[in-house]
Parts: structure tokens; C-alpha cells; sequence
């Protein structure tokens, strides 16, 4: 119902329209202009605009149209004539009014079909919109899925190994490392499914991390950890930190005689989240390309953020490396 509302208003205004616009011009009676204007762009409107609707093919429709839009204007000249009183088809008037309403109907009709036609390219116009749009986000998050693997597996393929090299020196060891992998498994695998993790679930996934790590490093490796609960709120993407993380200890803490200390804090400053991930270690060397971790952060931080997401490395006044991240609330 709604939707038959505004187009018959403006087919009101247009009739109204024409009625003045032929008062104007010196033809007739408003009153009688105006009965007729209405009757024709009514009669005209309704009938033809219920075969546009009905008639989905293209070509009966139009054929259909080529009669019943000159019947519609006779029709709305009979109806004109015997409202108004002003006579009958026996008046010259009479065809006068018709060949005007076939004028003014046509210039009508074929704005009521551009609109139509308008309306319906833009419907494609943000359909194909929608299908892009969709498009991409699969792209992109393949994309993020891929590179997100290419991060587990290395630290798989490095944790078995240790725990091969310690099945036979020291096989407490070894189980003590099995049960850590098994909870980092535990939670990286729910951290990687969930839509709605955060930086806190992060920092729990590194704490075990770095759990793992110290069962090679023993009191090598220190860390310390600290992000406030404003800053754990915040929605965080999963295995983004941990390169940093290892990063600085195979290429600073691991290098140094007699280990180092990693410090990783967080903090909220205007609108932003800013990551620290801090080492006393050696130094910038091989790090300081970035390695394929440190590449991966970056594709990720570039597909996620654009430019708003950064990754910057610099060297410490008293030794070591800070990895900087930064990227929106």
C-alpha cells in the first residue's frame, strides 16, 4: 500500500501542474483544466502503471502498453467530459484534450519508467557493492588465516624438536615441555576460533608461550608483563604479539651469555593501543630486517589497520631491542 502512496501524490502534483500550466496559456477554465487533468493522469497512471506491474516480459508488456495507453486517455477524456459538464466527443475539444493528454502522458510515462529504470540500476549498483564488499572481507580474512598459520607451525617445528633433543637427557624435561605445548595448544586453538579475543587473551597465550620457552632457557629468561585492564579490554588479533615475543628472544635474549630479561607493556593513549615488547639482549642484528615473522606482523597489521597499524623496531640507550606496535582502539 505504501508503496502505490507517493507515486500517486506526485501523479496529483504533475496533473495539478499541467491544469495551471494550460490556464496559463489561455486554454479554458481552470475548474474544467483541472478535472481533466486529473481524470486523464489518473485513469492514465493506475491503468498503465497495473500493466507495468503485472506483466513481467518485457516485450508482451510494452505491446500490451501500446493499447492500453491511448485507451487510458480516452477513457480519462470521457471521465473529464462528463464531470466537468464541458460536452462530449461531438466537441473538436474533446480530441484537443486528447491529443494534449497523450502529450503530457507520454512526457509521464517516460518519466515514470526513467525513475523505475534509476531506481532499479542503483539496487544493482549496491548489490554489486554488497558482493564486493563480501568479496574482499573473505579475501582478507583468507589472507589473515594464512598468515596466521604460517606462525604456528614454526613454533611447533621448534618446541618437537626441543623436546626430541631432551627425551633422552632429560626426560622430565621433556614431559614437563609436552604438558606446557599441550596447553598452549589448548588455548591458542580456542584463540584462533573466537571472533571476540583480546589482548588479555594474548598475553594468557604468550604466558604460556614463554612458559614453554623457559623450560630451555631456565633462569636465563625473565619476563615481565605489563598491560592494565583497560588495555586487556581491548579486541586483539590472535598470534599477532608472539613473533615480537620470539623474535626477541632468538635474535636477543638467546645470543647473550647468560640471558636477559623481556619486558612487554601495553597502554591505551588516545584512541590507540600502544605495545611495547622490550629485551635487554644483543642487540639489533639479524633482527633488524625483521625476519619472515616480523614481515608477517607487518602484512597483518597493513591488511587489518592500512596505515593506521605500525610496527617499528629501535635500539635501546642500554642495550637490546624494543619492537613498537601500534595500531587503533
Amino acid at each position: 500500500m505504501r508503496h502505490w502512496i507517493l507515486p500517486t501524490l506526485s501523479s496529483l502534483l504533475f496533473n495539478t501542474a499541467i491544469a495551471g500550466l494550460l490556464t496559463l496559456v489561455s486554454f479554458g477554465d481552470f475548474w474544467v483544466n483541472f478535472v481533466f487533468s486529473q481524470c486523464i493522469g489518473l485513469c492514465s497512471y493506475s491503468i498503465n502503471a497495473i500493466v507495468a506491474c503485472r506483466i513481467g516480459e518485457r516485450r508482451r508488456r510494452w505491446l500490451v502498453l501500446a493499447f492500453t495507453f491511448p485507451a487510458s486517455i480516452f477513457l480519462g477524456v470521457t471521465l473529464g467530459a462528463w464531470l466537468s459538464g464541458a460536452g462530449d466527443w461531438n466537441d473538436p475539444q474533446a480530441w484537443v484534450a486528447m491529443v494534449i493528454g497523450l502529450f503530457f502522458g507520454g512526457i509521464g510515462g517516460i518519466t515514470y519508467f526513467m525513475s523505475e529504470r534509476i531506481e532499479k540500476l542503483d539496487a544493482e549498483v549496491k548489490q554489486r557493492q554488497l558482493q564486493q564488499s563480501e568479496t574482499e572481507r573473505r579475501a582478507l580474512e583468507a589472507q589473515l588465516k594464512l598468515l596466521q598459520a604460517q606462525i604456528e607451525p614454526h613454533f611447533l617445528f621448534n618446541t618437537l624438536a626441543n623436546v626430541g633433543s631432551l627425551i633422552d637427557s632429560d626426560p622430565a624435561a621433556a614431559r614437563h615441555l609436552l604438558d606446557r605445548l599441550n596447553d598452549w595448544l589448548r588455548v591458542a586453538l580456542a584463540r584462533a576460533r573466537s571472533d571476540h579475543a583480546t589482548l588479555d587473551d594474548e598475553l594468557q597465550l604468550l604466558e604460556n608461550y614463554l612458559e614453554i620457552l623457559k623450560v630451555r632457557f631456565g633462569d636465563r629468561l625473565i619476563w615481565h608483563v605489563e598491560a592494565d585492564a583497560a588495555a586487556r579490554a581491548v579486541r586483539f588479533p590472535p598470534m599477532l604479539l608472539q613473533p615480537l615475543v620470539e623474535n626477541a628472544v632468538r635474535h636477543g635474549i638467546e645470543p647473550k651469555l647468560g640471558g636477559g630479561e623481556l619486558r612487554i607493556s601495553a597502554q591505551l593513549e588516545s584512541g590507540r593501543l600502544l605495545i611495547a615488547v622490550q629485551d635487554d639482549g644483543a642487540g639489533l642484528g639479524e633482527s633488524a630486517s625483521g625476519g619472515t615473522g616480523l614481515s608477517n606482523v607487518r602484512a597483518r597489521l597493513a591488511a587489518l589497520y592500512g596505515e593506521a597499524g605500525r610496527l617499528t623496531l629501535e635500539a635501546n640507550a642500554a642495550g637490546g631491542v624494543t619492537a613498537w606496535m601500534e595500531m587503533p582502539e
